[in-house]
């Protein structure tokens, strides 16, 4: 008994001792509200006022696992990541009862299925499409659907690593993004697109201009198959990459060729290219040098611009013409961006890609120049409709994220990733193991594959490059939906037939622009 009453008096003075605590600390904490000047909350509301704070960042956190419904977060919706999630463990997508979508939204593609599909042995598998074939190692990319750019750095060491075993297992190509190859590319043994950024990280001398024996070095590796260059990219046009100073340790100021202790930031331009004249001309010695195919990324404002290139490559001649020109949508992501540029400028994706492909075909570059898609596109849909535009290959950044096991916390700027994928510290990168995550990779790309050629055999063609813009409609404001191909006519000169367009007072206005027949 007396044991007993002993403990009760230790609990009632650690609870007394507590409750004095806590009204020391809320005394402190009004005193510290009311003087400081910073917070008008908090000195009208002492110590109450705090709660805003907290609730404000906890915010996300609610919306996203307890009241959001399944369709309505943005960037991406709990129903795109869960798809993700589940093609990433190799799990059956298959869904009961009926779609969760709401199919009367503006801008929601509806494929066409035939009537009489292909049978069971009609159906095929995606081809390798050569790129480059005016280089001395033109590159036959084996697969549709492929990993964007992200570069060392903006995530981490394991995701990297991860990312490239997980694109040699599924066959596909991995873009390094502007921060320069690292040993993390390689070591997987995938093919890689070598990414120049407008700082040239990687491929530059001391005062950040392009150093040809660094870019030989480079192509010499036998898996760095194509060179990209940067022009913009969809989450901040205009602006060039942001690497916070604490995210660059010795490995990647070696890797980039940057000073430690100082932010990497990349102009919001080549310096070197003024114009037209002198992308092309760009492309023409990253060409000569490596060896290799060599395309451009960019984000588009506007068409009318573009014109003047296709008018270059046609006056210059085709082996001029970039080898694949990566289009990036408005909607693209990015680890660091401002808030106007992200949100407000470059073209979507559904409007850039269309042109785009259009101006390709209307020059008469059809075979010669391969048009990538890029900004958003994770799931099987959105790459099927990419490719229906026009697109030959789409590439996905934030879909291999989730493959990862981002979970869209939004801390891809702080360095705090809970996941390991954008952070360099090391207790948050424990969580990506290896070994785990690149089996999840290749099987969300083969995921993303397999049912890419499932609703292109239910259209009605046998593998998905057959699929064209009269295999997809788009729903209109009022509701209905109308063909992508009656909205916006295809000219695929030598393909449809530049005669069908002929008499098209726009068609003949836009081939004027470019120089005439």
């Amino acid at each position: 008994m007396e044991f007993w009453l002993q403990a009760l008096q230790v609990i009632v003075l650690i609870f007394v001792l507590a409750v004095g605590l806590g009204v020391l600390a809320m005394v402190v904490f009004y005193i510290l509200d009311r003087t400081q000047t910073e917070d008008a909350i908090r000195r009208n509301y002492p110590v109450i006022g705090r709660f805003r704070g907290l609730f404000t960042e906890l915010g996300e956190f609610f919306r996203q696992y307890f009241f959001a419904m399944d369709r309505e977060e943005m960037p991406f919706n709990r129903a795109q990541r869960n798809w993700v999630y589940n093609a990433s463990l190799a799990k059956g997508n298959t869904v009961a009862f009926g779609s969760t979508r709401n199919l009367n939204i503006p801008g929601t593609p509806i494929f066409m299925n035939a009537v009489f599909p292909p049978l069971d042995d009609q159906y095929a598998s995606t081809e390798p499409m050569l790129i480059g074939p005016y280089c001395r190692e033109p590159y036959a990319a084996p697969s549709i659907f492929n990993i964007s750019g992200m570069s060392y750095g903006a995530i981490s060491k394991p995701a990297v690593r991860a990312l490239a075993y997980g694109a040699k297992q599924a066959g596909i190509w991995m873009n390094t993004g502007e921060g320069g190859l690292s040993p993390y590319h390689l070591e997987g043994g995938c093919d890689i697109v070598f990414q120049i950024g407008t700082a040239k990280f990687g491929v530059r001398d001391e005062d950040g201009n392009l150093d040809d024996d660094k870019l030989r070095a480079v192509a010499a590796h036998p898996q760095v198959k194509m060179f990209e260059i940067k022009l913009s990219q969809g989450a901040k046009p205009g602006k060039g990459g942001i690497l916070p100073a604490a995210k660059i340790d010795e490995e990647i100021a070696a890797i980039r060729h940057v000073p430690m202790g100082r932010d990497a930031i990349s102009p919001n331009r080549h310096k070197e290219v003024h114009d037209y004249d002198g992308l092309l001309d760009l492309i023409a010695h990253v060409r000569e040098v490596t060896g290799k195919p060599v395309g451009f990324k960019t984000c588009m404002g506007s068409a009318d611009p573009w014109f003047d290139l296709f008018k270059k490559i046609r006056e210059r001649g085709e082996e001029s013409a970039p080898d694949f020109i990566t289009v990036d949508g408005g909607e693209g992501g990015t680890g660091a961006a401002p808030m106007p540029l992200i949100d407000l400028v470059g073209l979507p994706l559904r409007e850039a890609l269309i042109r785009m492909v259009d101006l390709r075909d209307l020059a008469g570059l059809h075979e010669r120049i391969r048009i990538v898609a890029a900004g958003k596109l994770v799931a099987p849909g959105d790459v099927a409709w990419a490719i229906c535009l026009g697109a030959d290959f789409v590439t996905s950044a934030r879909g291999f994220m989730f493959s990862l096991g981002c979970i869209q916390a939004l801390k891809c700027n702080k360095n705090t990733c809970p996941t390991g994928v954008t952070t360099h510290i090391p207790s948050l990168q424990k969580g990506l193991v290896v070994e785990d995550k690149k089996a999840r990779v290749a099987a969300y790309a083969k995921s993303v594959i397999g049912e890419i050629e499932t609703i292109a055999h239910s259209v009605g063609v046998a593998e998905p490059r057959q699929m064209r813009r009269r295999h997809v409609r788009v729903v209109l404001d009022d509701g209905t939906s109308v063909q992508v191909n009656e909205l916006y006519p295809s000219v695929q000169l030598g393909v449809e037939g530049i005669a069908k367009a002929r008499g098209n007072k726009m068609f003949e206005a836009a081939l004027e622009r470019m120089g005439g027949t």
